[in-house]
């Protein structure tokens, strides 16, 4: 899959702020609806920081299989190269903040095809 500079056209959410960006680093807010997910994906030189706000996620991870739920106040880092789907985790919106950085952004999505982690009605 062809990695891309910017995501936000990939795939649909409540809410989504940049409150931070600059060149190797960004901090952007999202908000997640009970049936929304950042879909699978993985980036080359960045890591995900999450950090919960509000409400509960759910993050899928591969090499190797994990799954973490994280609520308000919980941080969890997911390592460059390492694929990953964030759903929400409860019946109500979930906010979370993500810190990506340090090195240059991109967004690569990956295959699911071979993944048995996520319950199937995801």
């Amino acid at each position: 899959m062809e990695a891309v500079k910017g995501a936000s056209h990939l795939y649909e959410v409540e809410r989504r702020t940049t409150h931070a960006e600059r060149p190797g680093f960004r901090i952007n807010e999202i908000q997640i609806s009970p049936s929304q997910k950042v879909p699978w994906h993985y980036h080359n030189n960045v890591q995900d920081v999450f950090y919960v706000l509000h409400g509960r996620i759910r993050i899928f991870l591969r090499d190797p299989k994990e799954e973490v739920r994280l609520g308000r106040g919980e941080t969890f880092a997911v390592r460059p190269k390492r694929p990953h789907l964030v759903i929400n985790g409860g019946d109500t919106s979930a906010t979370f903040l993500v810190l990506q950085g340090i090195g240059e952004y991109d967004f690569v999505s990956a295959d699911v095809r071979h993944s048995a982690i996520l319950p199937a009605s995801h």
